[in-house]
């Protein structure tokens, strides 16, 4: 009498003895013989496994929390179930303590910032050990790398300080830049209004010198007429005026009498009198 088991796809039958392992099948419809035999299945589909919260010393002596998700498959079912106890667990710890190894030679800024290249490092450090256990790790990917609580919070400090000290700085710069272009800008409006007042007394000089200039030059070219006229003027504004006293040079007695004006004046100062 013969049994019957059907294997699924994309998984491997062990057929055991008697107890012990004798030979493989593929999927599909198999024979056994009952009592005596007896078909195992293993799945060779890819799996999943979380490795969380796994404590790592940095190089630095820095605590770090590292959590990890790779993806995984059968590839030998007999070594798979046979020559290990647990294999999966085996897989496990051998991907963890090349993690150790890996992330304990890189100083904790270094490795906080580098999991793309620790996750490379760690496929490459695992290669093919793994197959004896009969499994091919095809995906390692670390999750989080997170420092420990106190290493966090001195972190946190020293980042609030340095953005204190960025502040400062910038805040110190525009105090700086700002007195510059007020200084700047008070200097240039002394400048602008020395100069304004230099070019209006230049202004007044040059007109002053104009002026000076054109009366010795009609001096230069009067003759005796002009003086006369304005001597003419000048007793007129005279007797318009309340002084009743003129002190005139003897030499010029005798030309006072032929002035028409000033005889007038006399006439009129006699009958005043």
């Amino acid at each position: 009498m013969l049994g019957i088991k059907i294997v699924p796809q994309n998984n491997q039958g062990l057929v055991e003895t008697l107890g012990k392992y004798s030979h493989s099948v593929e999927s599909g419809l198999n024979f056994y013989i009952p009592i005596f035999q007896k078909i195992r299945k293993i799945s060779l589909a890819m799996r999943p496994l979380a490795l969380p919260n796994y404590s790592i010393i940095t190089k630095d002596n820095a605590d770090v929390s590292a959590s990890l998700t790779l993806n995984y498959h059968v590839t030998d079912a007999a070594k798979y179930q046979y020559e290990n106890t647990d294999s999966v667990e085996s897989m496990a710890q051998l991907v963890r303590g090349h993690l150790r190894d890996i992330i304990g030679r890189m100083d904790l800024n270094e490795a906080l910032g580098s999991t793309a290249k620790i996750n490379q490092e760690l496929a490459l450090a695992i290669g093919d050990l793994t197959n004896t256990y009969g499994i091919n790790v095809d995906r390692i990917n670390i999750d989080e790398l997170t420092p420990s609580r106190a290493i966090q919070e001195a972190m946190d400090k020293q980042l609030t300080a340095d953005r204190e000290r960025v502040a400062t700085i910038a805040r110190a710069e525009g105090e700086a830049r700002s007195i510059e272009l007020t200084t700047k800008a008070k200097n240039d409006a002394i400048m602008a209004t020395a100069k304004t007042e230099a070019d209006a007394t230049k202004t007044r000089a040059d007109a002053e010198r104009y002026r000076i200039d054109t009366v010795q030059t009609g001096l230069a070219n009067a003759d005796g007429k002009y003086f006369k006229n304005q001597s003419i003027e000048a007793f007129s504004t005279l007797a318009k005026s309340a002084a009743n006293l003129v002190v005139v040079p003897s030499d010029g007695m005798t030309e006072i009498g032929n002035l028409p004006v000033v005889g007038k004046m006399l006439e009129k100062g006699m009958d005043k009198a």
